[in-house]
Parts: structure tokens; C-alpha cells; sequence
């Protein structure tokens, strides 16, 4: 991997922990502005590079909230990272309204169906509003950010010149 991918890698992890600290009222206190920079990397730098992001910004989340599903977050952390990758992959397909209103809808409604197993329906149907109003938060931040941070991916740093 070359330096200037595993910087931007690490810029976007550092993005995800600010949005970490940026929770949307839920029952759960790990629902935050943590995926949009997930999203960005999977636009920009790949998809690889957005699972990553994704799952280390949820990590980051409920570190911050304190670990309040306990274990049952590393769960959490792994469909966040299949879902940035499939996100990342239709992206670049060009496919991005299918990319987004999976996502969102993953994010809101699937990725959370364990919950009914491991805790309860009532659980589940507590979290649905906050997971959505969070997914389609951090989808619209990463939509309206990507086609302006696409120069960190085209720039040439031997010329110092930007590409668009």
C-alpha cells in the first residue's frame, strides 16, 4: 500500500472518530455521524479501504458511548464494513442512488435484525428511527462531500498540481 493511501486511510479513521463523538439520540448512545467518512473512502479510496473505516468508525462509536451492546458490537462493526463495501463497490458501478438507498436501508432496517434474536422486537422497532435518521444523515453529508474531495485521490504531489 502506498504512504499517501495509508495517510488518507488514516485521515478518514480520524474523520470517522470525530463523527464518532457526534451522536443522534437513540436508545443506544453508538448511533453518530461515524459512516460518512466510511462512505467517503469507499468512493474514493476503495472499498477495502472503506470496510476498514467503517468498521473501526463503529468500534470508535461505541467506545465513546460505552460499549453499551457490549460484545454484540464487534457484530455490529463487521456488517458496518460489509455494508460500506458493498456501498463502495456499487459507487464506483456509477450506481449511486442504488448505492445510497441500499445503504440506508441495510444500515436502517437489516443490519440490525440480530437484535430481535439477541435482545427483543421491541428493542429492534426502539432503534429504527434513529439508525434511519442516522443512515440518511451520514449518506447525504458523503454524497454532497464526495465530488468535492475527489482531487485528494487525483492530485499529483511530484508537480504539486490538482487534477479534476
Amino acid at each position: 500500500m502506498k504512504s499517501r493511501s495509508v495517510i488518507l486511510l488514516a485521515l478518514f479513521s480520524a474523520l470517522s472518530a470525530v463523527g464518532a463523538g457526534i451522536k443522534i439520540p437513540a436508545i443506544v448512545g453508538s448511533v453518530a455521524l461515524d459512516v460518512f467518512p466510511a462512505l467517503l473512502a469507499a468512493a474514493l479510496l476503495g472499498s477495502g479501504a472503506g470496510a476498514i473505516v467503517g468498521a473501526l468508525g463503529h468500534l470508535l462509536s461505541a467506545l465513546i458511548a460505552g460499549f453499551p451492546l457490549g460484545p454484540m458490537h464487534a457484530l455490529i462493526a463487521v456488517e458496518m464494513a460489509l455494508l460500506v463495501y458493498i456501498f463502495g463497490v456499487l459507487y464506483k458501478k456509477n450506481k449511486k442512488i442504488i448505492a445510497s438507498t441500499l445503504f440506508i436501508l441495510t444500515n436502517a432496517f437489516a443490519a440490525p435484525l440480530p437484535f430481535i434474536f439477541l435482545m427483543s422486537s421491541a428493542f429492534y422497532v426502539a432503534l429504527l428511527p434513529s439508525l434511519l435518521i442516522g443512515s440518511v444523515i451520514n449518506t447525504v453529508i458523503a454524497l454532497a462531500a464526495i465530488p468535492r474531495l475527489k482531487f485528494l485521490v487525483k492530485q499529483d504531489i511530484i508537480n504539486g498540481e490538482v487534477k479534476l
